[in-house]
């Protein structure tokens, strides 16, 4: 059975090449296809007890910021907005 830092890696770089072929402009359906294996997995490392909720989008939101770069505007700003 593979390590849980296999698995994250794994998921870090799937995250990274849906997030790379977005930003190269990728057919629909391509980017549909790999968003799905990644759901796929990140589901079965969620229901298996291989990572929290938590972990998971903390692995989601740090490899969208390395390839995207920082968020524009934090959770604050937009609360302010809101209001």
């Amino acid at each position: 059975m593979r390590s849980k830092a296999e698995l994250t890696q794994e998921l870090r770089t799937m995250l990274k090449d849906v997030f790379a072929a977005k930003a190269a402009g990728e057919s629909h359906g391509r980017l549909a296809r790999a968003h799905g294996y990644v759901d796929g997995y990140m589901r079965a490392l969620l229901e298996t007890d291989v990572l929290t909720k938590g972990e998971l989008l903390e692995i989601v939101a740090s490899e969208r910021e390395r390839v995207s770069g920082p968020a524009i505007r934090t959770i604050e700003d937009v609360s302010e907005f809101a209001a």
